[in-house]
Order: C-alpha cells, then structure tokens, then sequence
C-alpha cells in the first residue's frame, strides 16, 4: 500500500465553480454566487481526503465540478496526469468509469421504478457490458460485497432501509471497478448506528480494490474516523489541509480552531474553551475582500481585510491560508 501512495492520482489547481445571478426584466447577469474560488489539492493513489466545512462553503461544488457533473468555471483537474477538463463529452463518459460519484441522499439517487438489478447494472451496460447473464453475475458479485444479498436484486429502492439504499448506491459505483471516488456526504441522511457501518464498509473496500476517495462532510468526527488527510473550506476557499492527527491536534487556521473547539467530547469531565465565532457566514455571491474569514476572525489584522492571504506550506505537508503564517520558513 504505502508504494502505491506515492502516485499522484487526482490534482486540482485554481479550480473555480462560479454561478450567475440574474435578474431585471430580460434576466441578465447581474452578479455571480462564487461556490468554488480557487482552490488547489492533489490525492494520492490509495488515499481518502476528507472535506469539511459548514453547509454552503463549496465541498459538495467542488466534488462534482472534479466529475464534470458540474462544468468548473476555471482551473485545472487532472487524473492520472490527464487534463480532463478540456475533454470532449463522450471522452468524459468513457473516462467516468475510473471515477464514479456516491450522492447524499440514498433515496433521491437511486430511481424508484427500477429494480436492484438495473439500478447497479445500468453502468455495466453504459461501458459495454452486453452480455445480459454477465451483468446479472456482476451485479449478484457487487451485492454480496457491501453486504447485501443476491436475492435482494429483484427488489425496488422502497424496499430497504436508509443504510441498505446507500450500501446499493455504494455497489453502483463500484460497478465499473473505478479508481477514484467522490463520497458526498454518503452518511449524513442516516442513522449514528447505521453509519458507522457505512464507514466500516466504505474504508473495507478502499482496502480490498485500492480505492481512492474524496470524502466530503460537515460531521469532524466522521471524517478523523475515516480519512488519512482532511481539508478545511470556508466560503469557496480552501483554508488548511493536513494529515488527519495534525490537523486535529495543531490546528493552524482560526476557522479550524473555531470549528474542532465545537466538536462534542465522550468524557463529561473534559473542559474544553469554546471558540465562539461572531456574526454569520458572508455570501458568496459578496465574499468579503481579502481574507474571506476576516469579518469573524478573533485575530485579524489590517491586511487580513485588504490582501487575499496565499494557500501555502507552512510546515511539512501542511498548508494554511492565514497572514498569521505567513513568515513561517518552509521547512
């Protein structure tokens, strides 16, 4: 596992997702909603990457803007050393069979008037599977490996639980044997209990077909429990990202201290400062000038509200949006 790491299979530079605003009479442009400004990461082969940040700060844009699912704006995406956002439509289609997407809600994803069966075998029969007995083996295959069972492939979505529809969502996207992964939120539309299953499954498989995952969520604890680094977002911009125990235990970026400080604690002993935050999240169709934090960081400065602070190393494999750092030798 650990030579395999050292690929670089996914990298994202200077990816922007900008939305129109229109309005008047003719409904002509008159702003944009900026969901996703510039922001750079790479993933290594084998790795999951978690995303986090409040609801509304880009992570969920971003994951279907590296799919394409939503046309970026500007930047780059490559995969495998491939610029994919340059690629014709049909390239595209062939190339999603190496990165699949499992959505939010395990219920709106999946159609209610096809069964199992279709549903996981759909993308088998996109990339060429004709074979109808092939796909049907295929599918019996991929339900006993997130722990369904093969009789369960006649049946309807209404059929199952929460946690069982996700585990359907999970066989479709490893219909195809794909490379990489983007998790959106897989567990947040269920139950605690059902989704520490989820997770147990998801970091299994990752394991047995050397997945690699973009895990995107706004739970801290969900995503220490299951990702090897974790990056911060807030309002369109990446503000830290590092290896999950860095991070957890040297938080750099004032956002991240705030947001870790607010994370529940099993022992009913344990004194922790709250870092209470002030005011709301600016829009991002007006982000502040500057730093994007600036508007409620306890530490700001007066460049803080004039210059937009560079997303750098700081320490090894550690990287901070924050004039607070900005002396700091790299190392």
């Amino acid at each position: 596992m650990q030579q395999k790491m050292q690929n670089l299979l996914l990298e994202v530079k200077g990816l922007k997702k900008y939305f129109p605003v229109k309005g008047g009479v003719f409904g002509r442009k008159v702003g944009e909603v900026k969901a996703v400004d510039d922001i750079s990461f790479s993933v290594k082969e084998g790795e999951i990457l978690g995303l986090v940040g409040e609801s509304g700060c880009g992570k969920s844009t971003t994951g279907k803007s590296i799919l394409r699912l939503s046309e970026p704006t500007a930047g780059e995406v490559k995969f495998e050393d491939q610029e994919i956002t340059s690629l014709s439509g049909e390239e595209m289609r062939k190339l999603r069979r190496h990165m699949q997407i499992i959505f939010q809600d395990p219920y709106a994803s999946l159609n209610p008037r096809h069964t199992v069966e279709k549903i996981v075998g759909e993308p088998l029969l996109v990339h060429g599977m004709n074979s109808t007995e092939d796909r049907k083996e295929r599918v019996r295959e991929l339900l006993e490996v997130v722990g369904l069972s093969s009789y369960h492939a006649s049946r309807y979505p209404h059929q199952f639980s929460g946690g069982q529809r996700q585990r359907i969502g999970i066989a479709r996207a490893l219909a195809n044997n794909p490379k990489l992964i983007i998790c959106d939120e897989p567990v947040s539309a269920l139950d605690v209990s059902v989704q520490a299953q989820i997770l147990n499954l998801m970091s299994d498989l990752r394991d047995q077909f050397n997945l690699t995952y973009v895990f995107i969520a706004h739970d801290l604890s969900v995503v220490k429990h299951i990702s090897d680094r974790v990056g911060v977002m807030y309002l369109g911009r990446m503000a830290e990202l590092a290896g999950k125990n860095e991070l957890y235990n040297h938080p750099k970026h004032p956002y991240t201290q705030a947001l870790l400080s607010a994370v529940p604690e099993p022992d009913p002993d344990y004194q922790r400062d709250r870092i209470i935050l002030k005011g709301d999240v600016p829009s991002p169709s007006e982000p502040p000038s500057g730093c994007a934090f600036h508007t409620r960081c306890p530490y700001v400065m007066d460049i803080c509200r004039e210059v937009r602070p560079e997303f750098r190393e700081v320490e090894t494999d550690h990287y901070v949006a924050c004039h607070l750092y900005q002396d700091a030798v790299h190392s």
